[in-house]
């Protein structure tokens, strides 16, 4: 058979690839411990999920409006406001089944073939496989390991041309758990101001914060009508599997993306939108406790990294991912990562997995246990210490 050319484009997803593998070694009874999927291993909090058994027992099963239903809408514009402090209408929010559609609608609608998109490298690995599928150019802009991995505003204004249309901001980061500091978030927002970029805002990790408050690009003067946030219940309220994203942007972008909407997803379910309402509303005690419990687990898998001969870790200010520095071990990244998948029983991923800047790194999650942790530092060093 014979496939669009575009369909070459698409790649698949690091995490998912050495979870494939893991679990393949399980079956056979190898002990693996888990760092490599960006998953909180924390349940859902029993109040979200008490709200969407509820809504399904009462009967909300049925499509919605392709937008989203208005009581999320609303919650999200009201938590979007208190959190960026930016005035946010309900017509301003697009719900999603997860936040990928909302980068990859955002690329549908704002860029053509050979326009230029800017994205943090290592980053996200979506972000590349969207920009290339579209057949937009991708241009990687690296992080600064000395800087704690923030973008190289100085690098984007080198790399700049009449073609850029769109600049992807990532904060805190995922792999590295860096964030953009001050500064650099206001030199993004002069040059977009000043070039009439647009900014799409990965904004998933904004809760998990350790070092520093999480400002939003959108909050900068001249920033809101040309930003597209991106967020959702994942990571934050430990929902991976309810599919629940939500992006904020300006009216005429979102009723683009409601025609997408439409024709990609009909809608997202109704039920795990109560759930979303209740999220938001609710009580948030567990979301300080989760997050307070990855800035114990953080602080362990920094300090036990840096005690092994060849790594070097920067200690991250948000998400909940270490991105250790192993060049000093003389191997290529994917090379590493399957040894220690294989020899310790950890699973990891190479940096290269996160763009070209990656190599020479590993991305470990830390949303384990410290227990789990514990061991999976030990069997390294052991492993290490063989090389």
């Amino acid at each position: 058979m014979r496939y669009a050319a575009r369909s070459r484009r698409l790649r698949g997803e690091g995490a998912f690839e050495v979870l494939a593998k893991a679990k393949a070694l399980e079956r056979t009874g190898k002990p693996i411990i888990h760092l490599e999927i960006g998953q909180p291993d924390f349940d859902t909090p029993v109040h979200i999920k008490d709200a969407g058994i509820r809504a399904i027992r009462e009967g909300q099963t049925k499509y919605t409006e392709a937008q989203g239903i208005p009581q999320l809408r609303q919650a999200v514009a009201r938590y979007v406001e208190k959190t960026r402090g930016i005035e946010v209408s309900p017509d301003e929010v697009m719900i999603a089944p997860g936040v990928k559609p909302i980068l990859f609608f955002t690329m549908l609608i704002c860029v053509n073939a050979g326009d230029e998109v800017m994205y943090p490298c290592p980053g996200f690995p979506t972000y590349d496989t969207a920009i290339r599928f579209i057949g937009g150019v991708p241009v990687p802009v690296p992080l600064i390991e000395e800087r704690g991995f923030t973008m190289d505003t100085r690098e984007m204004e080198k790399l700049l041309t009449r073609r850029t249309k769109l600049v992807i901001v990532n904060s805190p980061h995922n792999p590295t758990g860096g964030a953009v500091t001050a500064d650099d978030l206001e030199r993004i927002a002069d040059m977009a101001v000043r070039n009439d970029l647009l900014v799409l805002s990965d904004e998933i990790y904004s809760r998990l914060m350790y070092d520093g408050s999480f400002t939003s690009i959108a909050a900068l003067p001249g920033m809101k009508e040309r930003t597209i946030i991106a967020d959702g219940f994942s990571k934050t309220y430990a929902m991976t599997g309810w599919r629940l994203g939500y992006g904020v942007m300006n009216g005429r972008l979102v009723d683009y993306m409601t025609k997408l909407m439409i024709n990609a997803n009909s809608c997202t379910a109704m039920f795990t939108q109560f759930a979303g309402i209740e999220a938001l509303n609710g009580p948030q005690d567990e979301v300080e406790r989760m997050r307070e419990a990855y800035r114990t687990r953080r602080d362990l898998i920094v300090e036990g990294l840096n005690t092994i001969e060849g790594f070097s870790c920067v200690l991250p200010k948000g998400a909940f991912y270490v991105f250790p520095n192993v060049k000093a071990l003389g191997k290529k990244s994917s090379d590493l990562a399957d040894l220690l998948l294989h020899e310790a029983g950890v699973a990891c991923l190479p940096g290269r997995a996160f763009g070209p800047f990656g190599e020479g790194y590993l991305r470990f999650t830390y949303a384990n246990s410290v227990q789990n942790i514990e061991r999976a530092l030990e069997r390294i060093s052991n492993v290490v210490k063989k090389m």
